[in-house]
C-alpha cells in the first residue's frame, strides 16, 4: 500500500517511522510519503492560508497551492493504483474500524491535511469529479489540524494490511472487529497486590475460557457504550442475509 500526506508540519508525522509500521515501511508492506505543502507556493512568505469570503474569524487555506500539491502528488502513483483522496476533518463521516478494514484492501490512500478553519471548498469539490473522496471524522470534536487523525488513521489501517502485524489472530478479537469491545486481558503473576487473575484462565479449558471472554465483552460494552450493545443485539436477532424467515 502507497500512502501519501500532505501537510504544512512534514515533522508531525515522524511517529509513521516507528514501530510497527516504521518496520512495515522498511520490509516493504507500506510506502509512506510525506510532502509539505508550502512547496507549491510562490510567494516569498510561502503563504497557504487567506481571509475567508463572506466575513469570520479565522484563516482559509487556499485552494491554489492544493490544486498544484494534489495533481502533482496524484500524477506520480504507481501505474494502474486507483488514488483514494481522504481529508480528516470533524465535519466528516466517521471512521470506524469497519471503515479501517476497507481502506486497507485499497492500494493508495492520499491524505490531505487541513488547518485553521480548514480548505476551500472547491478543492473538495475539483478532485471528487475526478476520484473518490472521504471526509473522515476521528470523533465529535474538533483538533486543530488534520494530522493528528492522519496518524491515528494511518495507524489504524496500517495495521490491518496483511503482514504488517506479524500474529494475524491477534487482530480477529480486538475492539470493534464485531461491533462489541475487547475482552480484559491478565499476565503473570497470577497473584498481583492481592489481586488474583480470574480462575477460569488457568483452567485450560478453552471452551470456558472463549465463554467467559464472550460474557466479559458484552458487560463491557454494555458498560462503557450502550450504544455499541443495542446495535449488536439487533445483529444478532437480524436472520441471515437470505433466510426467508
Amino acid at each position: 500500500m502507497r500512502i501519501d500526506v500532505i501537510t504544512i508540519f512534514p515533522d508531525y508525522l515522524t511517529p509513521l517511522e516507528l514501530s510497527l509500521l516504521g518496520r512495515a515501511r522498511e520490509r516493504g508492506l507500506l510506502e509512506v510519503r510525506v510532502h509539505d505543502l508550502r512547496d507549491w507556493t510562490h510567494d516569498r512568505h510561502r503563504t497557504v492560508d487567506d481571509t475567508p469570503y463572506g466575513g469570520g474569524a479565522g484563516m482559509v487555506m487556499r485552494p491554489e497551492p492544493w490544486g498544484k500539491a494534489l495533481d502533482d502528488v496524484l500524477g506520480s502513483g504507481p501505474d494502474g493504483a486507483s488514488p483514494h483522496l481522504i481529508l480528516p476533518g470533524p465535519g466528516g463521516t466517521p471512521f470506524t474500524q469497519a471503515r479501517a478494514r476497507e481502506l486497507a484492501h485499497e492500494d493508495w490512500l492520499v491524505f490531505a491535511c487541513g488547518r485553521y478553519e480548514g480548505i476551500d471548498e472547491r478543492v473538495y469539490e475539483e478532485y471528487a469529479e475526478r476520484l473518490p473522496v472521504s471526509v473522515l471524522s476521528l470523533g465529535d470534536y474538533v483538533l486543530n489540524g488534520g494530522e493528528v487523525a492522519v496518524l491515528a488513521m494511518t495507524e489504524a489501517i496500517g495495521r490491518l494490511v496483511p503482514g504488517v502485524v506479524g500474529n494475524a489472530e491477534s487482530l480477529v478479537e480486538e475492539s470493534h472487529e464485531d461491533g462489541l469491545l475487547e475482552y480484559p486481558v491478565y499476565t503473570k503473576p497470577a497473584l498481583w497486590r492481592g489481586r488474583e487473575v480470574p480462575p477460569v484462565l488457568l483452567s485450560g479449558d478453552h471452551g470456558k475460557v472463549a465463554g467467559w471472554r464472550q460474557e466479559k465483552r458484552l458487560e463491557r460494552t454494555a458498560a462503557r457504550r450502550p450504544d455499541l450493545i443495542e446495535a449488536y443485539r439487533r445483529s444478532q436477532a437480524e436472520p441471515p442475509a437470505g433466510d426467508a424467515r
